[in-house]
């Protein structure tokens, strides 16, 4: 007994399928608004920041307080850091085409939160700073 054709033909079907489906949700955007636990909607900001010897841009970011803020950080040379020590956030940022990094901060309180570089890169390191501030 011959085995029928069409068994061979569906599972790489299927799987192409499934491939081409994760593929066209990859990298799409996620919501804009985010729910508490008490099911309170909360604004999410995102702001891109790119790092190059020796400073970011944007250096300062404002918002709202009780935003979520996402941001996705790159470097225009090679690897920086982004430290900020009042949220315990220490990432590395990847050199120039080799990435970015993502990285979110609660801004639960109103007030001014520095951020600065924390991989030495160079004469000016120390002066590669920024801020968010809360209002």
């Amino acid at each position: 007994m011959k085995p029928h054709r069409w068994k061979y033909q569906v599972l790489p079907a299927t799987l192409t399928i499934i491939l081409l489906l994760v593929v066209l949700s990859y990298g799409q955007e996620g919501p804009t608004q985010s729910s508490n636990k008490s099911g309170q909607s909360r604004e999410i900001q995102k702001v891109s920041v790119v790092a190059e010897r020796f400073n970011f841009t944007p250096s300062k970011i404002k918002v709202k307080e009780g935003t979520l803020l996402e941001i996705t950080l790159t470097s225009d040379d090679t690897f920086h850091g982004f430290r900020m020590p009042s949220a315990k956030i220490n990432q590395v940022i990847p050199a120039r085409g080799r990435g970015s990094v993502k990285v979110v901060f609660d801004a639960k309180e109103k007030g001014s939160y520095a951020f600065e570089c924390s991989r030495p890169c160079g004469a000016g390191h120390t002066m590669m700073r920024g801020v968010i501030i809360v209002e």
